[in-house]
């Protein structure tokens, strides 16, 4: 999702201040621009308690999303939806750097979308929580790294990615219970990963969910 400076626009925006244009038919998301990055993110490990780096409080623009990090004019929004595609995508205006339609199943609700502009692409971990699980003590480097890690996104319906909002399981889970396991082992792998905290009653839903479902 390229970034985009408008002040005024129809629609809601998500968790991620991203949203679809109706009137002008575009997604886009109102955050500053950003250089591109690597597309493997560095492994991030917890600092220590009490040493921050940069403002404490979560703001959106402190985590740069959606980079070109390869300069093929694709950014990680057009990355995901070409990775995500049951089909070969459509590019606006021949150019293969915005992508208008493809087709998508949406792991959260279980059904089909042809037009780019129906879907969002979540963060598995939303960015707001990862803020305050600490990733607010992260250099805004290693936030660029985990808001445009591929292993935390997903093409998804945009009104089911604004229901989540920066919500963690024990608060939200996706409607397609079939997509359950899956949530949830990706859910904790991207806590792992970047050494996230988690909450006794986020740990508590998980394992007891796991187990229930007979997770692998």
């Amino acid at each position: 999702m390229a970034s985009s400076s408008a002040s005024a626009h129809s629609g809601r925006t998500n968790s991620e201040g991203c949203h679809n244009d109706k009137k002008r038919n575009e997604y886009h998301c109102h955050s500053s621009k950003s250089k591109p990055t690597s597309s493997s993110p560095n492994i991030i490990k917890p600092v220590p308690k009490g040493f921050a780096i940069g403002s404490l409080t979560y703001n959106r623009k402190d985590w740069p999303h959606w980079v070109d990090a390869d300069n093929d004019c694709q950014d990680a929004r057009a990355e995901i939806l070409i990775r995500d595609s049951k089909s070969p995508v459509k590019f606006k205006r021949n150019k293969p750097c915005n992508v208008s339609w493809g087709e998508w199943i949406d792991p959260y609700t279980a059904q089909t979308f042809y037009k780019a502009s129906d879907i969002d692409i979540d963060h598995i971990v939303p960015l707001a929580h990862a803020h305050e699980m600490g990733g607010k003590y992260w250099t805004r480097d290693q936030r660029r790294a985990f808001a445009n890690d591929f292993e935390n996104l997903l093409a998804v319906e945009d009104n089911a990615n604004q229901s989540k909002g920066a919500q963690p399981p024990h608060k939200w889970m996706p409607r397609n219970k079939h997509f359950h396991c899956d949530y949830l082992n990706k859910w904790k792998y991207i806590k792992g990963k970047y050494g996230l905290k988690e909450s006794f009653n986020e740990k508590t839903f998980i394992n007891n969910l796991i187990s229930s479902n007979g997770c692998n």
